[in-house]
C-alpha cells in the first residue's frame, strides 16, 4: 500500500529568502555624492527658518573659513579611507606640526617661511611611519595610527613642556583673515586648489584609480601588478603633508600654537568622509562627496551656535550624524549585491 506525503509546500509559500528592496529612486539617491549635497540643502533650508542670520553672506564666509582646517585632514583621509585603512592621529600630528613651527620660529629664531616647511616635513615623517607600519610590519591601520596619535602627542607637549606659543607676524595671520575679492583668503583658495586637484587625480590618474583596486582588494590589486605597499606609504604620507600643511594654518588663525590643538579632529574628518558617501571597508569613496561632508560638518556646527544649543549637545548630534552615514553606507551595498 503506497501513501502520498501531506509534507509538501503550497505552490504560493514565500520564498525562503527574500529581501526588502528599496525604491528606484531612493538607491539613486544614495549613489555617490548626490545624498550627502541633498542632505547639505536641506540642513541650510531647515536653518535657515530656525534663524535669520544663518543665510548671510558673513555667516556663509564663516562657515567656509571654519572648514578650512576640518577640509585638508578629511582629503587625506579621503584617500585613506578609501583604501581600507583608517588614520586615528590626524589630530594629534596637526598638534606637533603647529608646536614644531612655534618652536623653531620663536626659540630656535628661524623663519618662518623655513620653520612651516619643517612643521610640513615632520607631519609628513609622521604619515610616514604610519604608511611603513600598515605596510611592513603589517600592522592593522587602526592600531599603528593610534601609536603614532599618543606619540605626536606626546612629543608636542614635550616640545615645551605643555606650554603654549603666542604670537606671530602680523602678515602671518592676515593669511587667513583678509579676503580678496570679498571672498577667499589665502587658506581659502589653498583648500580650493588641493580639492580640485585631488578630485582630478582620483578620477582621471591611474595613481587614483589604483587606490579604489588596493581598497576593494589588495591581494587582487598585487596581482594586477600595482605596487599596493607603495601606493599605501604614499597615501599616508601625503595625508601627513596635509595635516602638516593644516597645522601652520590653524596657527595662522589662532595666532598661537597649542599642544592641546586638534583633538578630537581625527572623529570629525572620519566622520565627514564617511557622511560624505566612502565606504570604511575601503573601495568606495570621492573628493566630491568628502566635500559635501566636511560642509555638512561645518554647517551643523554654526547652525546649532546659532541656535544657542550646547557644544556637549551637539557632540551628541554630530555622533547620531555618523550613525545615520554608515546605516545608509550599510543599506547602499546592500543594495548593490
Amino acid at each position: 500500500m503506497s501513501t502520498t506525503s501531506n509534507a509538501a509546500k503550497p505552490l504560493d509559500a514565500p520564498p525562503a529568502e527574500r529581501r526588502l528592496k528599496a525604491p528606484s529612486w531612493v538607491t539613486g539617491l544614495l549613489t555617490g555624492s548626490r545624498g550627502p549635497a541633498v542632505g547639505l540643502i536641506v540642513m541650510c533650508v531647515v536653518f535657515y527658518i530656525a534663524t535669520p542670520y544663518f543665510l548671510t553672506q558673513n555667516n556663509l564666509l564663516n562657515i567656509v573659513d571654519q572648514a578650512v582646517i576640518l577640509g585638508l585632514l578629511a582629503l587625506g583621509m579621503t584617500a585613506v579611507i578609501i583604501t581600507g585603512g583608517i588614520d586615528l592621529s590626524v589630530g594629534a600630528v596637526l598638534a606637533l606640526a603647529t608646536m614644531v613651527l612655534g618652536w623653531t620660529s620663536h626659540d630656535l629664531g628661524w623663519p618662518l617661511w623655513l620653520s612651516a616647511l619643517v612643521a610640513i616635513g615632520v607631519a609628513g615623517a609622521c604619515g610616514l611611519a604610519n604608511g611603513l607600519g600598515v605596510t611592513f610590519t603589517k600592522l592593522p591601520p587602526f592600531i599603528a595610527t593610534l601609536a603614532m596619535m599618543s606619540i605626536a602627542r606626546g612629543l608636542a607637549n614635550v616640545i615645551t613642556d605643555g606650554q603654549q606659543i603666542v604670537g606671530y607676524p602680523e602678515w602671518f595671520g592676515d593669511l587667513s583673515t583678509v579676503r580678496y575679492l570679498g571672498v577667499f583668503t589665502f587658506v581659502t583658495f589653498v583648500l580650493v586648489v588641493l580639492y580640485v586637484a585631488g578630485w582630478g587625480y582620483m578620477r582621471y590618474r591611474t595613481g587614483g584609480r589604483e587606490l579604489y583596486a588596493i581598497g576593494g582588494s589588495s591581494e587582487v590589486a598585487r596581482l594586477a601588478g600595482i605596487s599596493v605597499r607603495k601606493r599605501t606609504v604614499l597615501v599616508y604620507t601625503v595625508t601627513g603633508v596635509l595635516v602638516g600643511l593644516a597645522g601652520v594654518f590653524l596657527s595662522m588663525r589662532l595666532d598661537s600654537s597649542q599642544p592641546s590643538a586638534g583633538t578630537g579632529y581625527e572623529l570629525d574628518a572620519i566622520a565627514a568622509v564617511v557622511i560624505g558617501g566612502a565606504s570604511l571597508s575601503g573601495g568606495v569613496g570621492s573628493v566630491t562627496g568628502t566635500l559635501f561632508g566636511v560642509l555638512i560638518i561645518g554647517v551643523l556646527h554654526n547652525g546649532l551656535n546659532l541656535l544657542g544649543v550646547s557644544p556637549f549637545v551637539q557632540q551628541i548630534v554630530i555622533g547620531v550624524v555618523i550613525a545615520l552615514a554608515v546605516m545608509v553606507d550599510v543599506l547602499r551595498r546592500r543594495e548593490t549585491r
